[in-house]
């Protein structure tokens, strides 16, 4: 009977890692939401909501690296648990990362808020929009153990990268043009590569789902393959 319930507590909390990490995830996906709207619809509150909330990402970020430890200490897991528990360690720090660039966007809107508007903003919508699918899709690849979904993230990765350059150039031009844009238009550059950022974060979350399912690292390759 002992052992009985030592399994169910184990399985208890497998589930509850499960479900922390994907909260987690939604935490900081709407995070990011938030911080761009509160730039786009030129909302100070709401930037500072955002930053005030990154404790609550910072707490469940400890939260669950007890919850991986006393796992890792207690039940003394192997094999696909062991990889399961490990990759979730590692996916928590990506996604504190993506909190605290969702912060940083924050920061800048509040700057950028108290100053005429350069330009619409499109671009920086859509770059943040694909990111947060991006984080989404990699969690649901690791829950699911999908490296079809994972490999989906890292392709999908080239398109943050291509709306970030092509912010950047329109930014230097605004620059060129006038030099009194300059300070807007680095800090817009900024939040561009905040989100460029969180992109890179979701897609590491994808590698690490793929090396957790297949045991391969497809780190610092030239070329995403086609299938794993």
């Amino acid at each position: 009977m002992p052992v009985e319930h030592t399994d169910k507590r184990y399985e208890g909390d497998l589930k509850k890692l499960r479900e922390d990490i994907l909260y987690m995830g939604g935490l900081v996906e709407d995070q990011i939401q938030k911080a761009v709207n509160s730039l786009v619809d030129r909302d100070s509150p709401l930037a500072e909501m955002v930053i005030q909330r990154d404790h609550e990402v910072n707490r469940l970020d400890v939260e669950i690296d007890e919850l991986c430890i006393h796992l890792l200490a207690l039940h003394q897991p192997a094999g696909k648990d062991l990889r399961f528990i490990t990759t979730g360690l590692k996916i928590t720090t990506d996604l504190e990362r993506i909190g605290d660039m969702a912060v940083n966007v924050c920061e800048r809107a509040l700057e950028l808020n108290q100053e005429p508007r350069l330009k619409p903003y499109i671009d920086v919508p859509r770059m943040a929009k694909i990111s947060e699918r991006m984080i989404r899709e990699s969690l649901d690849a690791f829950v699911r153990e999908d490296t079809d979904l994972a490999l989906k993230v890292c392709k999908d990765d080239d398109e943050v990268d291509q709306l970030n350059s092509q912010i950047f150039r329109e930014t230097i031009s605004f620059m060129i043009e006038d030099p009194h844009t300059v300070s807007r238009a680095m800090k817009i550059s900024s939040v561009s590569k905040y989100l460029e950022r969180i992109a890179d974060h979701a897609t590491n979350i994808a590698e690490m789902v793929i090396f957790m399912v297949k045991g391969k690292s497809i780190r610092h390759i030239k070329e995403i393959p086609q299938s794993i």
